[in-house]
């Protein structure tokens, strides 16, 4: 059995000015999808430019704060925030949803497709397998500010977080972050590795995604607030069971419908038709 070792929030202060971990980490898995989007970027022949990866980080960021936090305030608590609506822009008080920041980053990438007249799946598909690494890099913000703890257990690497008692509990943020972020990262690195039909990478991340948030659900302590919901689920499972359902008929749709890429020849044509 192990103790949470209660990491000081605050990476580092200066003056009145305090840089927090979890904002850190924010900030690597930005810097993760810049760097790994310019080697996609290169195996697939140049198609996106370093300028399209900026700008869709842009979008992305923006997409991730707003509709993270309103999905928070729909999908947890909505009575709450409909009879305190001040409070919610007050991200620095916690509560952000990842199933709403996805449902905001779709929409800035409609934005981004609409903007640069390409077509929407050829843009989630590039950034589907970059998405994992910012997601591994959140979980470890969880995890150093000891918050979103597992369900009590008596397994061998149990973990007390005094922060919240002293039951032993699933390192859940830890099992989050290995399969939702380094796991999904390696799959979908290697099924982009080679050309697939338009939207299957896309289908292949909300597959992904969707199967490994439901299994670690069953690990993570759900929100006291909502507790199980019907059939014993919690909402993050209720909310991962669309993104399955929505992956499998879009693979199905993929692979019936769509040509497979040509690799880096149809890459090419693609930026010659975007220049």
């Amino acid at each position: 059995m192990f103790v949470h070792p209660q990491f000081d929030p605050v990476a580092l202060s200066l003056g009145p000015l305090a840089i927090r971990w979890y904002g850190l980490m924010y900030l690597v898995g930005f810097a993760l999808f810049v760097w790994f989007g310019r080697i996609h970027a290169r195996r697939l022949g140049g198609v996106f430019s370093g300028k399209d990866i900026d700008d869709l980080l842009f979008y992305g960021v923006i997409g991730v704060i707003l509709g993270g936090r309103l999905g928070y305030v729909l999908f947890y608590k909505p009575g709450y925030y409909f009879t305190h609506p001040a409070d919610i822009p007050a991200v620095w008080h916690g509560g952000m949803s990842f199933h709403g920041g996805f449902l905001g980053v779709l929409i800035a990438i409609w934005v981004f497709a609409r903007l640069r007249r390409r077509n929407w799946f050829d843009v989630t598909d590039f950034i589907a397998p970059l998405i994992p690494l910012g997601l591994a890099a959140g979980r470890l913000g969880n995890f150093i500010n000891a918050e979103l703890p597992g369900r009590v257990t008596d397994v061998p690497w149990a973990m007390i977080f005094p922060n919240l008692d002293q039951q032993p509990r699933h390192p859940s943020q830890l099992y989050q972050f290995a399969l939702e972020g380094l796991a999904l990262f390696l799959l979908l690195w290697w099924f982009s590795s080679k050309p697939r039909p338009r939207a299957a990478l896309s289908g292949a991340f909300l597959i992904g995604y969707g199967i490994f948030r439901f299994v670690a659900e069953f690990a993570r302590q759900p929100d006291d607030f909502l507790g199980l919901l019907a059939f014993g689920m919690s909402m993050g499972q209720w909310l991962s069971a669309p993104m399955i359902l929505a992956g499998a008929v879009m693979m199905i749709w993929a692979y019936r419908t769509g040509p497979a890429l040509a690799g880096a020849a149809a890459s090419r044509a693609l930026r010659r038709q975007h220049n």
